[in-house]
């Protein structure tokens, strides 16, 4: 058995990466989001009356790839290379998909997972007027299926 790599004697810590060498790094992740069928083309027809949802959204996804450390406690500060957030509508969903790259030495997928929850949960800000029924709840909308695509490390 393994030991534990973030819990010591002396408590919690950060795995020491020094010893790592640099090396380009890639992660895919995606998420999907239900809406009403009526919201879904109100998004896709940029007929939203709070603004631009999938701006907001990429934007949102951008903005938590870059600060996944302060989110996730053990996660290592490293830089961030590129950043692609696209999105697909299927019926009553949008799916996001976020593509993180860096050159470093740990990997991107919390970075990538961090970006397609905010982005998800942007959307969600920006149509919760639309989707919210005559109690103020939300029986259709729901965030699902977050998860990484794809892990990549590549040897320069």
């Amino acid at each position: 058995m393994s030991s534990l790599t973030h819990v010591g004697d002396s408590g919690v810590r950060m795995v020491e990466i020094s010893g790592k060498r640099d090396v380009v790094r890639r992660a895919v992740a995606e998420g999907r989001i239900r809406l009403r069928r009526e919201t879904v083309a109100l998004v896709r027809e940029g007929k939203v009356e709070k603004g631009n949802v999938l701006a907001t959204a990429q934007i949102a996804a951008i903005l938590a790839v870059k600060r996944t450390p302060e989110l996730i406690p053990l996660c290592h500060p490293i830089s961030i290379t590129g950043v692609e957030v696209e999105f697909e509508f299927a019926g009553e969903e949008i799916l996001v998909r976020v593509e993180v790259r860096s050159v470093g030495k740990t990997g991107v997928e919390m970075e990538a997972l961090a970006g397609v929850s905010a982005a998800l949960l942007a959307i969600w800000d920006m149509v919760k007027a639309v989707e919210k029924d005559e109690r103020g709840q939300y029986p259709v909308t729901m965030i699902h299926g977050i998860r990484v695509l794809e892990k990549v490390k590549q040897d320069e």
